[in-house]
């Protein structure tokens, strides 16, 4: 039996997750659902793209992911079910998919078009389910609906190289738990960009001229503890996304405060990469 994940921004207060899950018992009472998260911002798509594309890679292939996200059905956003990398995924054609697509081409994709499904304004419950469990119990896509050659893709998350490969633009596309800000600059990117030159990160205020592997490898270890700068040290890092990080060492959003709100950044803000010339 595959594997169904579920990623939604209802949250853990209200009974959105548990009547979806209870939905999938009842069709497949031997089914294995697992929660990637339920605490997506509302209706945040990038940041659903960026949780669904750094934790679906960790499951067996042939998972199915359901993604409730922004998914009312509305002439502007149609319901999909996309094969990709070997793993299903079941959510609304509103741009969420075009992060991952962006690595992988989709072997498959169909409008789902189930006539009667919709029972009232729980998508997610109502065709979500009943997609993830036909395909589960082994059904192809060509049933659900109709092939479809594009998805819909989000704007604003591809950095911009200027001219002379000077200078990469990008910006915050997700806040992590600590506080983190994920950029959307990847290593590959960076180095393909930057061939050994000296370099400067700016994010508003915060500045930064080195790039680290791990939050602890900023650390001077050699240096005894009490002299040694430590928490509170902002960092730079590729984390293990592989995407360009700004954080603080050892946060914590909920006492002393985190990169975002240190820093001063939101969502969308930009993050320039300047190169010394050759």
């Amino acid at each position: 039996m595959s594997i169904i994940t579920l990623t939604t921004d209802f949250g853990t207060k209200d009974h959105f997750a548990a009547a979806v899950k209870g939905a999938i018992y009842c069709e497949l009472p031997d089914a294995r659902v697992v929660d990637i998260s339920h605490e997506v911002s509302p209706f945040h798509i990038t940041e659903a793209a960026y949780i669904i594309q750094n934790a679906y890679k960790n499951f067996p292939k042939g998972s199915i992911h359901i993604i409730g996200i922004d998914s009312e059905l509305h002439p502007e956003n149609e319901h999909i079910a996309i094969a990709l990398d070997g793993h299903y995924f079941i959510c609304a054609n509103n741009g969420l998919m075009s992060l991952i697509a962006s690595e992988y081409l989709p072997e498959k994709i169909v409008e789902i078009n189930l006539p009667g499904s919709v029972k009232s304004n729980f998508p997610v419950l109502d065709v979500f389910v009943t997609v993830a469990c036909h395909i589960a119990r082994g059904g192809t896509l060509e049933i659900i609906g109709k092939h479809i050659s594009t998805i819909k893709t989000i704007k604003g998350i591809t950095p911009i190289v200027n001219l002379g490969n000077k200078q990469i633009v990008g910006s915050i596309i997700y806040i992590d738990n600590y506080g983190n800000l994920i950029t959307n600059i990847t290593r590959n990117l960076f180095d393909d960009i930057r061939k050994d030159r000296a370099f400067k990160i700016t994010a508003r205020t915060a500045v930064f001229d080195a790039i680290y592997n791990s939050y602890s490898s900023a650390i001077n270890f050699n240096v005894e503890k009490s002299k040694r700068e430590e928490d509170g040290k902002k960092i730079a890092i590729f984390n293990s996304s592989g995407y360009l990080e700004l954080a603080i060492y050892k946060s914590n959003p909920k006492t002393v405060g985190g990169a975002s709100s240190l820093f001063g950044l939101r969502y969308r803000d930009t993050v320039s990469i300047n190169f010394e010339e050759e």
